[in-house]
């Protein structure tokens, strides 16, 4: 089984889709389709209601991004992009899918799941309208979505990841949503990005967002065009070594996600 890639959505997304109203029903991962209706649902109520404040509360929005309120209220009409050109923030730059040659663009549309407070999860090739609904929001009837999603992508996102190995570059809250467990964990791979400069002398590192984002971006696209199959969770950190990557491993807690950091000192 080729390594099941898991992203985070990005708040940056293209202004308007391109193509065909939204569907639900054609969108992959078909087992989540009751959850998303129900999260999709309970959205457009909300931001279609006549309580903007608290729709703008809920979604943790200013007031002066009380449009996203209305762009929320028409998505079952509003139409449609592939997830991978919808999301248009600092790691899907880096990532640069639609630079990609044919057979590495057929390896991430099998190979990637993008996270989503609205829709759970999603492939690179589903059609879904710009939306507003991060992870961390609260909705009616359905409570923090955090919680909601944790209940509902076990059973999905266990199936799809095989046999294979599993790079995980979610970030906190939308990693918190589903947790490989047992042999599936020991297969999983997550990676810190640490960013370091040298400071009188000294190294110090940190974690810096865009840094973060790009290399995680970079690494992706990397593997893609490396054509990488990695097998285990150790074949899948030594591809990582292979493409001039600095890899510094954790120790290990059995029964857990391998955790790796990758120190960059520039972009």
């Amino acid at each position: 089984m080729p390594v099941l890639i898991l992203l985070p959505p990005s708040e940056g997304k293209a202004e308007a889709g391109t193509g065909r109203r939204l569907d639900p029903s054609r969108l992959s991962l078909t087992e989540l389709n009751p959850a998303r209706e129900a999260v999709l649902s309970a959205l457009v109520d909300l931001c279609a209601g006549p309580d903007e404040t608290a729709a703008r509360t809920a979604l943790g929005l200013t007031e002066g991004q009380r449009g996203e309120l209305r762009r929320n209220a028409r998505l079952r009409e509003a139409a449609t992009a592939p997830a991978g050109r919808l999301y248009t923030g600092v790691l899907y730059e880096a990532l640069g899918l639609d630079t990609l040659p044919p057979d590495a663009q057929r390896a991430a549309r099998r190979q990637v799941l993008i996270s989503s407070g609205l829709w759970g999860a999603v492939r690179l090739a589903d059609r879904i309208p710009p939306y507003r609904c991060p992870i961390g929001a609260r909705l009616p009837g359905l409570g923090a979505l955090s919680a909601y999603w944790r209940a509902a992508l076990g059973p999905v996102l266990e199936p799809a990841a095989g046999r294979g190995p599993v790079l995980d570059l979610r970030s906190g809250a939308y990693a918190a949503t589903w947790t490989p467990r047992g042999a599936l964990a020991e297969r999983t791979v997550t990676v810190r990005v640490l960013h370091e400069r040298i400071v009188d002398g000294t190294a110090d590192r940190s974690v810096v967002s865009h840094f973060n984002k790009a290399t995680k971006g970079r690494m992706v696209r990397d593997l893609l065009l490396a054509g990488a199959r990695p097998r285990t969770a150790d074949a899948l950190v030594g591809a990582l070594r292979e493409l001039k990557y600095t890899v510094e491993e954790a120790p290990r807690a059995t029964g857990r996600p391998r955790q790796v950091d990758l120190v960059v000192t520039d972009l």
